[in-house]
């Protein structure tokens, strides 16, 4: 059997098949790689066409070019393209003028789209050796250098040859002065001729230029016409301008079921600006009926397309809820999206969602981040926020250098609470020397504008800083209009003012109606202080009923020191019916809280068993930790617990040593004890 013979290369396959090209010429060569191109043999349309080209045909080497754009059967090389354009335009090729004319106005950075790890090895030669990888994949480079004026020479040439597209093209080159001087007279001419020839670009620049009134009187109505012809064609520019005309009724009737079915016409064709427009016209049933649905998804189209004005609107819906429940995952997504993007507001808001953990899991160090990256694009919140980030040390290392200068910042971007920040800095001398005047002066200036937490942090400054009845009555000032702007806060200092807490005379009354306001606002202290008040005999208010009240409003709020005297009024029967069981239950809520005098009680009711099953165990735990706080009487009967009455104890030493310990105090029964242990241990001995 005779061996099977082997299969060519493909690159024989390829040049077995060009071998019969020689004999064509260059425009049935054109003709072969356009039937190659249109079986999608790439490779072989381009060795068709590098042939035609290098007998001269101008055709082939623009469609060359044409595939080093599109990396069809190449790698793609914008630079390569370049050179196969210039060929074919010095040729007078006229598409290919247009072509290259186009890529040197603007210029092309690298580009890694078509093989990007070829792009990388070629980037990371250019910084080693220029003359190994870069030159051997890229002879002409990564990039097209910008060139503007050579490139309106090259559509210059291109529209005069009476290409339409050149002509609109070059009109836009002239109305914008990009490699000329602007000349919008030069512009409309050649926006007219392309015009005369039916193309969509030059009319709707004709639109533009009535409508701005660009080296004409501005025609509204005109432009509409302009506008009108070329979204008849299809351009979706001229069809979002004739929407906006629409809604405004600039040159044309106000119609806004007319421009929603304009905007429409431009989305089908993936338009950012029409998808965002016809969105917020479909939330509010705008000229078209509302769907809630199709407005989200048509935002959602124009943001994914990294439209920012579509992205802030998805954040704001999804904040919000429109028609639905607000969905702060979504919401944080979308302004994250903005953040990144450089929406400053967004940066902020991406800050607070990190920092108080809604929509993400929460993130003191990204709160940070965001807070710091807005406040340095200027948000004064967020400067703040940062300043407090810095001087607490949440979310990076504590500065309180570097706090100081984002307070500053924010307080004189008119911050309050920066202001007020500063003052107390400088009141306390924390990071700075310590500056009464400074102090004052911030806190002035955040009190002056009327904001009520600034308000009431100068008075307290002021009666704190001086005892005079000047300086009391200002603070009284500031105190009252604060309360005046319902600051429960203020209201509860103006009652400590009334009770002569900060000093000269009392007025209780005065104290009453304040501390009555402050409770109604839900202020606890101001409920303890106000059943203090009724509870005192000396104030002229004494009322054991409303004491009792407000003591229970403080307690249920969680007060301990309203707990422990609402134990004791219960243990009593003054002011309330007695009641042991609700005792022992108060003194237990202010036990747990660390109340000295409640964990004392509540042991005594649990040793003696009153309100409650006795329980020697709980009562001797209760009674160490008040002893543990230095309460004489715990500390004595702790010792009682560990040194039993005939002087056997389980711990005589633990016993003695909280004998000692009240008795330090004073207490003579402790006194008494250590006596009667030192006698015992004598007869023992």
């Amino acid at each position: 059997m005779s061996a099977s013979k082997p299969k060519p290369k493909p690159e024989f396959r390829l040049l077995r098949r060009l071998a019969p090209w020689t004999a064509l010429t260059p425009a049935a060569l054109v003709d072969r790689g356009a039937e190659a191109f249109d079986r999608a043999s790439h490779m072989e349309a381009f060795e068709a066409w590098r042939v035609a080209a290098q007998r001269g045909s101008a055709e082939a080497a623009y469609r060359i070019g044409q595939l080093y754009v599109r990396g069809q059967g190449v790698v793609r090389s914008v630079p390569d393209a370049v050179s196969w354009y210039e060929r074919a335009a010095k040729a007078g090729h006229v598409d290919a003028q247009l072509q290259i004319g186009l890529i040197l106005v603007d210029g092309v950075a690298v580009d890694q789209r078509s093989s990007p790890e070829l792009w990388r090895q070629a980037v990371e030669s250019q910084d080693a050796d220029r003359s190994s990888i870069a030159e051997l994949m890229f002879p002409r480079g990564l990039a097209v250098a910008k060139d503007p004026e050579r490139g309106f020479a090259w559509v210059a040439k291109a529209a005069a040859s009476s290409k339409p597209e050149a002509q609109a093209a070059l009109a836009d080159l002239l109305r914008h002065g990009r490699g000329c001087a602007q000349d919008h007279m030069g512009a409309r001419e050649w926006y007219e001729m392309a015009a005369a020839q039916n193309l969509a670009a030059g009319e709707f620049g004709l639109g533009d230029i009535f409508y701005q009134g660009l080296g004409v009187p501005k025609d509204a109505e005109l432009a509409a016409d302009w506008y009108r012809k070329a979204a008849g064609r299809g351009h979706v520019r001229a069809q979002v301008a004739l929407a906006f005309l629409h809604l405004s009724g600039s040159g044309v009737p106000e119609d806004r079921a007319e421009a929603a079915r304009l905007f429409n016409e431009a989305a089908r064709q993936e338009d950012v600006t029409a998808l965002y427009h016809l969105g917020l016209m479909r939330l509010r049933g705008d000229g078209l009926p509302q769907s809630v649905d199709k407005a989200e998804t048509a935002l959602r189209k124009a943001a994914r397309r990294g439209h920012l004005p579509s992205i802030l609107a998805l954040g704001e819906f999804y904040s919000k809820g429109v028609a639905t429940e607000p969905d702060l995952r979504e919401a944080a997504y979308w302004h994250l999206q903005a953040a990144e993007r450089g929406d400053v507001p967004s940066q902020f808001f991406t800050g607070r969602f990190y920092a108080t953990g809604s929509g993400v899991a929460p993130s003191v160090r990204e709160a940070a981040k965001w807070f710091l990256r807005a406040a340095e694009n200027g948000h004064a919140t967020a400067a703040y926020n940062i300043a407090v980030f810095y001087l607490k040390g949440t979310g990076l290392p504590q500065d309180v250098a570097t706090a100081l200068k984002w307070f500053e910042f924010a307080a004189n971007a008119g911050i309050p609470a920066a202001q007020v920040q500063l003052g107390q800095l400088y009141s306390a001398g924390t990071g700075v020397d310590r500056d009464h005047a400074r102090a004052e002066a911030w806190l002035d200036k955040a009190a002056s504008g009327g904001d009520a937490e600034a308000q009431l942090a100068y008075a307290m400054f002021l009666l704190q800083s001086g005892k005079d009845e000047g300086t009391r009555a200002r603070a009284a000032g500031l105190l009252g209009q604060a309360a005046a702007a319902n600051h429960a806060g203020a209201s509860l200092q103006l009652g400590h003012l009334g009770a002569g807490r900060f000093g000269g005379t009392t007025d209780w009354p005065e104290a009453l109606r304040n501390y009555t306001r402050a409770s109604e606002a839900g202020i606890a202290d101001a409920m303890l202080a106000l059943a203090s008040l009724h509870l005192d005999p000396t104030t002229g208010l004494a009322d054991l009923k409303a004491a009792a009240h407000w003591f229970g409003k403080a307690a249920d709020a969680g007060n301990p020191l309203a707990q422990f005297q609402l134990g004791v009024m219960y243990c009593t029967g003054n002011g309330v019916e007695m009641d042991l069981e609700k005792g022992v239950r108060w003194y237990e809520a202010a036990a747990k809280q660390g109340h000295l005098f409640g964990q004392y009680n509540l042991a005594v009711m649990l040793a003696k068993g009153q309100g409650c099953e006795a329980d020697p165990q709980q009562a001797f735990e209760w009674f160490l930790q008040a002893a543990e706080q230095g309460m004489a009487a715990a500390q004595l009967a702790v010792g009682d617990a560990l040194y039993s009455a005939n002087g056997a104890a389980p711990d005589a030493d633990a016993a003695k040593g909280w004998y000692e310990k009240a008795a330090l105090q004073g207490s003579d029964v402790a006194r008494q004890r250590l006596t009667m242990i030192k006698e015992a241990a004598s007869n023992r001995a």
